[in-house]
């Protein structure tokens, strides 16, 4: 035999093995149970029965082939693998009276209690399900544009366990697009969500979950797009987010609002973030809100964040992180929540353009600080344009309001306002501004440890000094050169400061280095090694 038709022999026996496997598995075709692909008769039915027959005969693929097919609320099975073809379509009915209808899930999963939810694809108590293909979901959710009340989500699986979502496109649904609850092992990659149809429409929901994958998903929604949160005591835990493509009218990538559980051992790198292109604000600002938002407002923990190789352009605040007291109970059973814990988050190598005014912040709450906050190598422009007078503006505490990173206002700084911290570094920042602003680049209050490495910030003619502290402990600036015509590089205030070193930075262009209020400590500033020698 030649080499040739050896060659050909073998691939003719792999086509042939392949052929052998794919037959051997068990793929329940929707048309078989008198699903009819006419995007007009409902499907839901037939679709049910070829799941329920799937999963009865010990799991398998119900399969979607190209078509439109019109359908209310479905429900997975254990051991079920929904497979759109490409050129399927899940179209969602229009007609509320089609959705969570109950059902009474097989197995011993079931408890012998019917279960009911609004949601195109739902599923409680699951093992190994999965819903892929290169074919839509649409939810057709402007059939359900009113605010509150029950509205149709995407997807909807909770208490479930090795949950894999691939390839599919999804539209449109009436809320959010998906939500995972209280589930292990969930992977979600290579998706598209386009969700602008209704109010709510977030895009990805992860809520008290744990070991959870998402890769190389496009997002792009009108509410939150990527969101973990704990509507339990249950925290999020072990999440890794990697290589998306995100756009929101409002969070891009967020922690919160609800954090009843908390967020533990979450890594997110190599995103972009852009401000939305191709769809009307209903939530938020037409821009966006914050690229990223980590917040923690009804007790539950946050611990151990790290945040890299990001980049954002257009939305309105780059870094929000808020620790706050609105104290929502998760548990009716128990007392309301006290302050939660916010700690032991590193971002680094974040590069933002055309974000807003507002500037970013970094806040806790009095006697509740956030801990160890570490930011490297971060570039952010911002469009600049603040007044002298918003320099000295107060910014109240709001402990009990919604967070948000509008919250405040424009604030005293273009850069970062950072309140009721300790121990922060801020390393390799470079902040820049398209219209010249009056504003700190920096502010500091009630912040203890902190360092200030090679911060790199312009000044206005007529602005205040490129850093404010007041009442803080424990701060040490050094490697930095401020631009030619710096009026005034720090401003020191309050009774509270103490030991602050200013070491080792070129100052030479700067008219006066350091300022202190009349009430401030005389030995409270230090400063040594720095260029040109102090007289």
């Amino acid at each position: 035999m030649t080499t040739a038709k050896f060659r050909i022999s073998s691939a003719l026996l792999c086509l042939l093995a392949l052929s052998s496997a794919l037959a051997a598995q068990n793929v329940y075709d929707i048309r078989d149970y008198g699903a009819k692909s006419d995007g007009k008769t409902l499907c839901t039915k037939s679709i049910q029965a070829a799941i329920d027959k799937c999963a009865a005969d010990g799991g398998g693929t119900v399969y979607l082939p190209p078509g439109t097919w019109l359908s209310g609320t479905i429900y997975m099975e254990s051991h079920v693998t929904l497979l759109l073809d490409s050129g399927s379509t899940l179209l969602g009915s229009r007609n509320k009276q089609d959705y969570a209808h109950a059902h009474k899930p097989l197995g011993d999963s079931s408890k012998g209690q019917s279960f009911s939810y609004w949601s195109l694809i739902a599923g409680s108590n699951l093992q190994h399900v999965a819903i892929r293909g290169r074919g839509t979901i649409d939810g057709q959710g402007s059939a359900f544009r009113w605010k509150g009340g029950n509205r149709p989500k995407g997807i909807y699986l909770e208490n479930c366990s090795d949950v894999l979502i691939e390839g599919v496109r999804m539209r449109n649904a009436g809320s959010w697009m998906q939500h995972y609850r209280n589930c292990d092992r969930v992977t979600v990659q290579g998706i598209s969500v386009f969700n602008h149809a209704a109010y709510n429409n977030d895009g990805l929901n992860i809520d008290s979950c744990r070991d959870v994958s998402i890769s190389g998903c496009m997002v792009d929604s009108d509410d939150d797009a990527v969101v973990l949160k704990s509507l339990s005591l249950r925290p999020c835990e072990n999440v890794t987010i990697a290589n998306c493509i995100i756009s929101s009218h409002c969070n891009a990538i967020k922690m919160g609002t609800e954090s009843g559980g908390g967020f533990r051992d979450i890594t997110i790198t190599n995103c972009t973030i852009c401000s939305p292109r191709y769809s009307k604000v209903t939530y938020g600002r037409q821009r966006g809100l914050a690229g990223l938002a980590l917040e923690i407002v009804d007790g539950g923990h946050l611990d151990r964040i790290a945040i890299s190789n990001i980049t954002m352009k257009g939305i309105s605040v780059p870094i929000f992180m808020r620790l706050g007291n609105r104290a929502r109970q998760y548990d009716k059973d128990k007392p309301k929540p006290g302050v939660g814990t916010f700690r032991n988050v590193a971002l680094s190598n974040i590069v933002a353009t055309g974000t807003s005014n507002i500037g970013c912040s970094i806040t806790g709450l009095p006697g509740h600080p956030i801990e160890n906050v570490s930011l490297s190598n971060i570039q952010l422009g911002f469009e600049g344009g603040g007044a002298r007078e918003d320099a000295s503006k107060k910014v109240p505490q709001k402990e009990k309001s919604y967070p948000e990173s509008t919250m405040f206002g424009v604030l005293p700084a273009y850069g970062f306002y950072c309140r009721h911290v300790k121990g922060l570094k801020l390393t390799n920042v470079l902040l820049q501004t398209a219209a010249a602003d009056q504003r700190h680049a920096l502010v500091c209050e009630d912040v203890e440890d902190a360092l200030i490495d090679a911060l790199d910030a312009p000044f206005a003619p007529g602005a205040c000094a490129v850093i404010r502290l007041t009442n803080v402990r424990g701060i040490f600036v050094r490697g930095c050169r401020p631009k030619a015509g710096t009026d005034l590089f720090l401003n020191l205030q309050g009774p509270q400061s103490e030991r602050v070193v200013l070491m080792a930075n070129d100052l030479s262009a700067v008219s006066t280095i350091a300022k202190m209020a009349p009430d401030v400590p005389k030995t409270a500033l230090v400063q040594q090694a720095n260029y040109p020698a102090e007289e």
